[in-house]
């Protein structure tokens, strides 16, 4: 029978203590000094030193050449307090988990009174104190504020924010911490020489990552491998198997790692799974091996970062296995390691609480072949068609050589010039016809991809059917892409950025019309019937108002129609650029042209300094039939209910009555539905345009009663 590992090798010194040099350096200094405190707190995570830490200092403060940093080890106190000792009757240990009441309180401040039986002080050392009750405290308030002389207190925790700010306020608060993997892994080496224990490479490391920096978990580990350890033939020692210490610890094999690295390399989808169904099939966790894999991808960023220098920071590594992971770097590179370690973070987040981790594992796996698959086989993006359905015309043959040549040329390294300026939009020689808009079509969604994707997606499904008096007829699919062309916001929008890339291409800046049809034409923008471009308006001839009038509108412009009034011209910055074409009151109005009967369409971008004609006036007629009024009969009025002269007039016996005109009532014309394709403009924006509102609140409407 033998004793505990982390018990053969307690310290029993300050300068034994591991990876606490912020809590044993200032307590050795103050020893020195002698300014020792009367009341200390340690604090930190289990397993780090707290108690030993604790015992030490009693060894310190009670032995017969102390108050010193190092005790003799040879007196009486010393030998009590060492690792085999029996203990001293002058440093009380007390379990704070078991004795956390005021009664328990009680009892120590009776036993605090005493003077120490042989030593120097009386130390009471409180394990656990955060399960003491706030009562408890409050009855050692007294005694921890203004003990005897004779009196130490030492408290250990691992929840210091658990005790009270008063206890905690009158003591000495030292944190601990877990111990560094590169000084732990020194520790466990020296352990295993002094130990005569042999173990393959790669066992250590996984001890102390399993051991999570705290000594007493890492040396517990330890001592189950070195007991679960194969003799040596032929000597006295053992060896500790790494195939033992994976399976025992959980994690994943180091081969099984380098393979699926390796199929993630090669894109090998084949080998990747059969790795992946290994790991199920052995039982293993799935969120192990992928916290397994990400600790991998990490030191395969650090060997492709570092190079040469990578044993220095990956320590206990052997240099076989730091060959072959450089080898495994070379073959990604850092930036495509970086994004596979991000879908690796992802998945072990989707992970955790998952009912099926193999399949989120597994969907892991299929997530890095696309992705490493798409990075190896596309580095940069390709520019869509035009359309999905319609094929784009031909290109010119200049264009199409010279972008073939271009996509053949290597990419020159990125300079920052000192000054770029914008590209001055080519100017066509010429006036710009429907067959250049059509050639140019390619081109001008090329230049609009980069600058807006949504407006790229909308524009490729439009068809350019007509252009005169620079008015662009545009024919979408669906009424929701109409819509979805002339949405703007704060003066953005589809139908701003395709304008901006057609002057980049063309140096035109064109006005839309944009209209639904069930039956576009074949191709990104061919002509209508005929072979001529049909306006949606004529270009010369302006609608006339009902009074016969001109509207006064420049040449190439649509009216905004009877329910506009000239708010546009006063408006030095409308809310939208889009206005509705006429349409007629009368089908049988001859003023209507067949365009505007036919369309009713959109045209945006029109000038500002329009006047509209006034608003139209439907007059009805409305006769009444007559009706002959009851004869009038006398009343006989009394004093008290006499009306006044004034009130009621005297009655005018055997008058004929009159019969009654017609009556003429004016009323406006009531607003229309669109006509099917025309376009519906409501809301707020709408009111504000039209009527030069401002909106000041919302209330609710109230149908008129009797009463109000």
């Amino acid at each position: 029978m033998t004793t505990a590992l982390y018990r053969r090798y307690r310290p029993e010194t300050f300068g034994e203590m591991i990876g606490q040099a912020q809590v044993t350096d200032p307590l050795m200094t103050a020893l020195r000094g002698d300014r020792v405190g009367h009341a200390y707190l340690f604090s930190g995570p289990r397993g780090c030193g707290k108690t030993t830490s604790a015992r030490i200092l009693a060894r310190c403060l009670n032995c017969a050449a102390g108050p010193t940093d190092t005790p003799c080890g040879v007196c009486d106190s010393c030998v009590e307090l060492s690792r085999g000792g029996s203990g001293s009757l002058d440093v009380v240990e007390i379990d704070a988990a078991s004795h956390n009441g005021v009664d328990d309180a009680r009892d120590l401040r009776e036993r605090a009174i005493f003077a120490p039986a042989r030593d120097r002080f009386k130390i009471f050392i409180l394990d656990e104190a955060h399960m003491v009750t706030a009562q408890g405290f409050n009855a050692l308030l007294k005694l921890v504020e203004e003990p005897p002389e004779h009196v130490k207190f030492i408290f250990a925790t691992t929840e210091p924010e658990k005790v009270i700010g008063t206890i905690r306020s009158r003591t000495h608060h030292y944190p601990f911490r877990l111990v560094a993997p590169a000084a732990m892994l020194e520790y466990v080496e020296q352990l295993c020489a002094q130990e005569g224990v042999q173990t393959e490479a790669g066992v250590l490391p996984l001890v102390v990552r399993a051991g999570g920096g705290s000594p007493r978990d890492t040396l517990s580990l330890l001592d189950q491998l070195i007991a679960g350890s194969d003799p040596v033939e032929g000597s006295d020692t053992a060896i500790v198997r790494y195939e033992r210490a994976v399976s025992l610890l959980g994690y994943t094999h180091a081969a099984l790692l380098d393979e699926v690295v390796t199929a993630f390399s090669a894109h090998d989808a084949g080998a990747a799974f059969a790795a992946i169904d290994r790991v199920v099939q052995t039982g293993q966790d799935p969120r192990r091996f992928v916290d397994d894999l990400l600790e991998r991808l990490r030191d395969l960023i650090i060997v492709a970062a570092t190079g040469e220098g990578a044993g220095a920071v990956l320590r206990g590594i052997p240099a076989d296995e730091l060959e072959r992971m450089g080898r495994q770097a070379s073959a990604f590179g850092t930036d495509r390691l970086s994004r596979i370690a991000d879908l690796v973070v992802g998945a072990l987040d989707d992970m955790s609480g998952a009912t099926s981790p193999r399949l989120q594992l597994e969907l892991l796996v299929a997530r890095v072949l696309a992705h490493t698959g798409a990075t190896a086989t596309s580095p940069a993006p390709a520019v869509a068609p035009a359309s999905a359905s319609t094929p784009a015309p031909p290109a010119p043959v200049v264009e199409r050589e010279s972008a073939a040549t271009e996509s053949k040329r290597p990419e020159p390294e990125p300079q920052v010039p000192p000054a770029v300026e914008a590209p001055a939009p080519v100017t066509p020689s010429g006036p710009v016809t429907l067959a250049q808009i059509s050639d140019a079509w390619p081109e001008i969604l090329q230049r609009l991809e980069p600058v807006s994707r949504s407006s790229w997606m909308i524009a490729t499904d439009a068809t350019a059917v007509a252009y005169a008096d620079e008015v662009l007829t545009l024919s979408f699919r669906t009424q929701a892409d109409v819509a979805a062309f002339k949405k703007l916001a704060a003066g953005k929008g589809p139908s701003e950025d395709l304008r901006g890339a057609i002057r980049e291409v063309l140096g035109i800046r064109v006005k839309y019309v944009a209209r639904f049809d069930a039956d576009p034409p074949v191709g990104p923008s061919a002509p209508v019937e005929g072979g001529e471009p049909a306006p949606s308006a004529p270009p010369s001839a302006p609608p006339a108002s009902p009074s016969g009038g001109s509207s006064g509108r420049p040449s190439g412009s649509v009216g905004r129609g009877a329910a506009a009034p000239s708010v546009a011209s006063a408006s030095a910055a409308p809310v939208t650029e889009w206005a509705v074409a006429p349409i007629p009151t009368d089908p049988t109005d001859p003023a209507a042209s067949a365009a505007t009967m036919a369309v009713g369409l959109a045209v945006d971008d029109e000038p500002e300094d329009v006047s509209a004609a006034p608003a139209p006036v439907r007059t009805l007629t409305m006769p009444r039939e007559e009706v002959e009024s009851p004869a009038p009969s006398a009343y006989a009025y009394t004093d008290d209910d006499a009306p006044d002269d004034d009130e009621f007039p005297p009655p005018i016996e055997d008058a004929p009555i009159p019969p009654r005109a017609p009556v003429a009532v004016e009323r406006t014309a009531p607003p229309r539905a669109p006509r099917a394709g025309g376009i519906e403009r409501v809301g707020e924006a709408v009111v504000r345009q039209v009527l030069g509102a401002t909106f000041v609140r919302e209330e609710p409407y109230a149908p008129p009663t009797r009463f109000n």
